[in-house]
């Protein structure tokens, strides 16, 4: 089994069985454009849309899952999913460790979630 961390500074770091750490995902540099789906902004109409309600939005988009796969998959109510995405609640602490870790490496966060048993 794959352990990882989420560092303070974005990036995704494997814990090897030695104790130490090795980078596997690394924070994008700061000339490049931001990722699809973290714009503050909605496009067209003018009108602001929450940046968390955007990024919760974009994460899930990128894994091309419907609200409810997703919110199964995360383990959290289809509610909660809503109502990240339509600015009602921030995902806070754990949940917005997890959506980052989805963002940035779906694959493995899904795997490790799908593990039910230790």
């Amino acid at each position: 089994m794959m352990r990882v961390r989420l560092k303070a500074d974005g990036r995704i770091v494997e814990i090897l069985p030695d104790g130490s750490e090795r980078a596997i995902l690394s924070q994008p540099d700061a000339g490049t454009a931001p990722a699809a789906g973290t714009q503050a902004l909605a496009s067209g109409n003018g009108s602001a849309a929450p940046p968390d309600a955007a990024y919760a939005r974009g994460v899930r988009a990128r894994t091309k899952l419907t609200q409810v796969q997703f919110a199964s998959r995360i383990g959290v109510p289809i509610e909660t999913v809503r109502n990240w995405e339509q600015g009602k609640r921030s995902p806070r602490g754990p949940a917005r460790a997890l959506l980052k870790v989805i963002d940035k490496a779906p694959d493995v966060a899904f795997a490790v979630l799908r593990k039910t048993e230790d």
